[in-house]
């Protein structure tokens, strides 16, 4: 959309557009403009005083008997006490410490005045009421209209209300010129739109309900509309892109890799290695999302493209999002490979982490092309790491990665490289990409021989003979030669509420803590969690000193820890010279230790559905089926706790991903950011408006059919533009 990009301190001062910036993200008129309201509320019915029913919002016709301050006791300031009357009934208005508001709620002085009502010493109270007093008289009609007026609730700070948002927009929509409008008029008329410029006022300032639900309505076909034209604009500049082919030799790595396998590949790789090995015999580059669930083998496809073109004398990369879990492939890949072939083709390990010596001798392996198999994290991105030949990337967990993130290192090929997204659980960003065109889909759906199943319950901690009871089942499985994982939400018992994010939390957690609204992406203050949440550090010690573990080896994991330390630990859960693993979620993708077969997941409503379904697919990955206990504070009939049952009802990565796209957000599809804060996709939502979003391609697609240059739609090149100067300063950034 063709939004001002006018720093907001131009408008609103240097003081607020500061606080919208550090608490908000809001820099520019733009930015404000899209932080759409996240509900709306009106005044309440006008009701006569003595009909007011106790705890509802209301709105009441009323002057003022008399008005009064008086000073709190024990405290500094003081409380305003008027009296307003119906005619029949009294109720008092109180505000703190604003006796300036004596000067306008002058006794005989009328008006509306609308609030939530409550009982205090027998009275009938509004406290800090909103109100507008009558210049003139206002008959009935004109104070039900001003009654049923929808009042924005924005997304919103400590610092931020969101009173201070409607004031800011009302500044900016008295200043703001008519807004051009990318859409086209055929588009606006089937579509039954509104313009641009009406529909931007008319989401932060509607009359009637039904004019928000047309602005909405109207801003969801923009951002279908703008999104397809961008995927379709980068598929048409991308169509011209050439990439060497890749063919496996006849008795070489791949061949020689596939005799050693101790096992029958599934018909599902079969058939999905198929497919990546036809796209990687062509000269345009491949670009491939594959999906499985949890154990279904998608490492093992990779691996064998890879293979594919380490033959073709090229190399490939695959990019894992944390340093753990690199490590952990790569130590997978040395057992699969064995030594001589490893060495072979030069399998190499870089990670930001690495002693300066070793990354140093890993780049001199990259830029001179002996390294033909490399598995690292974000530090392949690095502007210092160069590729003798990248022939393929292979990109684990592709929601954990934006398209500018993956962009660069495609970047690093002499020419285009094949690209392999992978993911487990086709989460928000990854069904979104899907939905839209923007990737070729293989779906692996079968286990390998001899994966046993997982039981999964919800412990709550209501109940605490059942949370007993958790702590002996581990000890059963140690008793019986397996271990166990421990996962906490955070590291340390310090750790503010708000850092849980970066411990592993997710929009479920925001919304838990009022960190995000319904649309819109900024946070509100955090209020303290009721209860103390788990930390990797406090339960390691707590675990210890349990009688009912006593004599087991327990040991912690966790991102902070310095990376030699990790790989240890790791290595030694792995080994089986640790019982429990008490971690963050630094385990959630990738690691494999068949001998583990249970999981309890500490305070598991702090965790989205994809990660809780991630975790549990860390057990029953050998020949003992898994147990995962899901432990939650969570209240009967909260969102948080049916979230939590929703993981523990089915195993189906499918079925739940549905049910994560339902509570999530779709992700940043064109960006860098995943979660729902700073999407894209604002008011679009994939699966509910699916039709939206086809009907919106067939039209996007008939506009550059007849107009590839957007000549004729010099708005709509403007907008693809201002997406790419986005990217292009994005990607300089990372």
């Amino acid at each position: 959309m063709l939004l001002p990009l006018t720093p907001l301190d131009r408008v609103l001062g240097d003081r607020t557009a500061k606080a919208f910036a550090k608490h908000l993200g809001l820099r520019t008129v733009a930015d404000l403009l899209i932080h759409y309201p996240r509900r709306y509320y009106t005044r309440g019915e006008l009701t006569p005083i003595m009909q007011i029913p106790i705890g509802e919002a209301v709105t009441i016709v009323a002057d003022v008997v008399d008005a009064k301050e008086r000073r709190m006791k024990g405290k500094n300031g003081s409380i305003l006490e008027i009296r307003i009357t119906d005619g029949e009934g009294q109720v008092t208005l109180t505000f703190f410490n604003q006796a300036w508001r004596l000067k306008d709620l002058r006794p005989g002085a009328r008006g509306l005045f609308a609030g939530k009502i409550s009982e205090y010493g027998g009275r009938l109270q509004l406290s800090h009421p909103e109100y507008e007093l009558f210049n003139e008289e206002m008959d009935e009609s004109k104070a039900k209209a001003w009654a049923e007026v929808p009042i924005p609730i924005y997304p919103a700070a400590s610092s931020v209300t969101t009173w201070a948002l409607q004031r800011a927009l009302g500044v900016v929509l008295d200043t703001l010129t008519p807004l051009d409008d990318e859409l086209t008029t055929d588009v606006v008329t089937a579509e039954g739109l509104l313009s641009l410029d009406d529909a931007i006022r008319k989401i932060h300032q509607p009359q009637t309900h039904d004019d928000h639900w047309h602005a909405q309505k109207t801003l969801r076909a923009h951002e279908a509309f703008v999104l397809q034209a961008t995927l379709l604009k980068r598929r048409a500049e991308n169509a011209h892109l050439q990439s060497t082919v890749r063919v496996a030799a006849a008795g070489g790595a791949l061949a020689t890799f596939d005799a050693s396998l101790p096992f029958t590949l599934t018909a599902g790789q079969v058939s999905v290695g198929q497919e990546i090995t036809d796209d990687l015999a062509k000269a345009h580059p491949m670009n491939r999302l594959l999906q499985g669930e949890v154990g279904s083998g998608k490492t093992l496809v990779a691996l064998r493209a890879m293979l594919t073109v380490a033959d073709s004398g090229g190399q490939a990369a695959l990019l894992a999002p944390t340093e753990v879990l690199a490590s952990q492939h790569y130590n997978s890949m040395l057992a699969s490979l064995g030594e001589d072939l490893a060495r072979q083709v030069g399998l190499t390990l870089l990670t930001g982490q690495m002693a300066t010596a070793e990354r140093k001798r890993a780049m001199l392996q990259l830029v001179s092309g002996k390294a033909q198999i490399v598995v690292g994290t974000h530090a392949l991105i690095a502007n210092k790491v160069e590729f003798f030949d990248l022939g393929l990337v292979v990109v684990d967990e592709q929601h954990r990665f934006g398209v500018e993130q993956r962009e660069a290192l495609r970047l690093k090929g002499k020419t285009s490289p094949h690209m392999l997204t992978m993911t487990a659980t086709p989460i928000p960003r990854t069904l979104a990409v899907t939905v839209f065109g923007d990737l070729d889909v293989s779906t692996l759906t079968e286990l390998p021989g001899g994966r046993q199943g997982i039981a999964s319950h919800v412990v709550q901690f209501s109940k605490p003979n059942l949370v007993a009871r958790t702590w002996t089942r581990i000890a059963e499985e140690v008793a019986a030669g397996r271990q166990a994982f421990v996962v906490c939400p955070r590291i340390d018992e310090d750790d503010p509420a708000e850092d849980l994010l970066a411990a592993g939390g997710s929009l479920e957690l925001e919304s838990d803590l009022g960190l995000a609204g319904d649309v819109g992406d900024g946070p509100t203050h955090a209020p303290k969690p009721k209860t103390p949440i788990a930390s990797a550090l406090g339960m390691t010690e707590a675990l210890r000193k349990l009688p009912a573990l006593a004599g087991l080896r327990i040991e912690a994991l966790h991102g902070r820890m310095p990376s030699e330390e990790k790989n240890a630990t790791m290595a030694a859960f792995a080994a089986g010279q640790v019982d429990v693993l008490v971690s963050t979620t630094v385990i959630e993708v990738g690691v494999n230790v068949p001998n583990a077969t249970v999981m309890v997941v500490l305070d598991a409503d702090r965790f989205g559905v994809a990660q809780l379904h991630q975790l549990r697919g860390r057990v029953g990955r050998g020949a003992h089926a898994g147990l995962c206990l899901l432990l939650t504070t969570a209240e009967e009939g909260t969102p948080a706790l049916e979230r939590v049952m929703a993981v523990a009802a089915t195993t189906d990565g499918f079925e739940l991903s549905q049910i994560d796209l339902e509570l999530r957000r779709e992700g940043d599809v064109l960006g860098a950011s995943q979660s729902g804060g700073r999407s894209s996709l604002r008011l679009l939502r994939v699966v509910k408006d699916s039709d939206l979003i086809q009907r919106m391609r067939a039209a996007v697609e008939g506009i550059f059919t007849s107009d590839p240059t957007l000549e004729r739609h010099p708005f709509l090149a403007e907008s693809l533009a201002r997406i790419d100067e986005a990217a292009q300063a994005n990607l300089a950034k990372g």
